[in-house]
């Protein structure tokens, strides 16, 4: 188990941008949102090598209730952040992230 976790911060913007956009659509949409990526969190930190390798050594956990994708690395002792990404956005805008 990972307990440290950093985001880099477009990632960090892109969960604020997407919770924002969805409380606007719906009330508490937002709240249920970051409900899904702290438990999709809680996986990646349980089992950080559970997600598949999908370039690089870059990982992608899908979300459960939300087309939305967390993308990340493992790094030594942390699992880094590099998006939040809609699952219909361009794929791998966020390739040059670290």
């Amino acid at each position: 188990m990972i307990n440290k976790t950093s985001y880099h911060p477009q990632a960090e913007a892109e969960l604020k941008e997407a919770a924002l956009y969805l409380n606007h659509e719906s009330k508490d949409l937002g709240i249920l949102f970051l409900n899904d990526i702290d438990f999709s969190m809680q996986q990646i930190k349980e089992n950080p090598e559970s997600a598949p390798i999908i370039k690089n050594n870059v990982r992608r956990k899908l979300l459960s209730k939300f087309p939305y994708s967390i993308f990340y690395i493992i790094r030594k002792d942390q699992i880094r952040i590099l998006a939040v990404a809609h699952q219909k956005r361009r794929p791998f805008y966020w390739h040059s992230r670290q």
